[in-house]
């Protein structure tokens, strides 16, 4: 058995991107496993991988706001038994950060350590950590980099390996929340203001889908979010504010939609992952480095970015037009 250690701890979008590299190496090597530390708020994600032997989450986020408690030191204290308590055979920091390569002080390695080399990343003190550097082009999407740093740490070759996250449907099932008929998932939610789509858009959007009998499902994670899908939800019949879910239910929802509209979050990314049809929007940022990939030729989700995002009616119409398909 071949134990390889990922260290990918944030953010979604980003630990959804390491999946298709973790499901090249299970295609390559027989009796390979990973464990993989990961951020406690993310940690769902890489259970969906059966290629993935044990998760380990980490609290960074949490603890830098409380880093001299008594808590936080005991917090790490178990978190440093617990990565220690296993001796891989190689490691591979896939994040990149300072953050994620201080982490790799405390795991035991037969084999050492990798990480991408001073030139291809993103904090390059980072490298200085690592004992095998990787170069890999900076102008590559995320998933392409993480695809290449992990095939020249485990030695295999990336020809005729098609982009695929390991996951399917059917390890989804239907979700309760969800309705019985046709329904789209609008994640309108996103990390800053300024990226998002107006209250007024989701509104067309609405009415252009009950026009097609579809209903609209609002997730949201936090208070504003939750206002704005409150409001859109008793303004129309078709369309529904969610309850709070966590990441497993929200993948159940998503796995079974129709299709799947979304602003510049990691939601989106799962699901790429799950071979939805959609339409991505990143009215300030651009796709190219870090836009949603699906691996589904047929099933795609379209990248719309700038000031097409603004041309709502444009952009409804090709959701409209998706729907129509099925």
């Amino acid at each position: 058995m071949l134990r390889i250690l990922i260290i990918k701890t944030s953010s979604l979008g980003d630990v959804v991107h390491m999946l298709p590299a973790i499901c090249d190496a299970a295609q390559c090597i027989e009796n390979i496993k990973f464990d993989w530390v990961v951020e406690e708020s993310f940690q769902e994600v890489p259970k969906w991988s059966s290629t993935v032997n044990r998760v380990i989450p980490v609290a960074i986020r949490r603890w830098r706001k409380s880093l001299h408690s008594s808590q936080t030191r005991k917090e790490i204290r178990v978190f440093k038994k617990v990565l220690q308590s296993k001796t891989y055979d190689i490691v591979v920091d896939s994040q990149g950060l300072l953050k994620s390569a201080v982490l790799t002080r405390w795991v035991k390695t037969n084999n050492g350590i990798w990480g991408y080399d001073k030139q291809s990343i993103r904090e390059p003190l980072a490298s200085y950590f690592y004992q095998y550097k990787v170069s890999v082009s900076r102008d590559l999407h995320a998933i392409a980099r993480n695809r290449q740093l992990l095939s020249k740490a485990l030695k295999y070759s990336l020809e005729n390996l098609s982009l695929d996250y390991g996951l399917a449907v059917n390890d989804f099932p239907p979700s309760a929340l969800a309705p019985s008929d046709r329904y789209i998932v609008a994640l309108h939610g996103t990390s800053k203001i300024e990226k998002e789509w107006p209250t007024e858009a989701w509104q067309e959007l609405v009415q252009a889908m009950e026009q097609q009998k579809i209903s609209v499902l609002f997730p949201w994670g936090n208070s504003r979010e939750k206002k704005r899908a409150e409001l859109l939800s008793e303004q129309s019949s078709n369309a529904l504010a969610l309850p709070k879910c966590n990441l497993f239910e929200l993948a159940r929802i998503i796995s079974n939609v129709e299709a799947v509209i979304g602003m510049d979050t990691g939601l989106m990314h799962i699901a790429a992952a799950l071979n939805k049809k959609g339409i991505g929007l990143y009215p300030i940022t651009q796709p190219k480095l870090t836009g949603i990939l699906t691996s589904d030729e047929d099933n795609f989700i379209e990248n719309i970015s700038g000031e097409e995002t603004s041309q709502f009616n444009l952009v409804i119409k090709k959701m409209t037009k998706l729907v129509e398909t099925f």
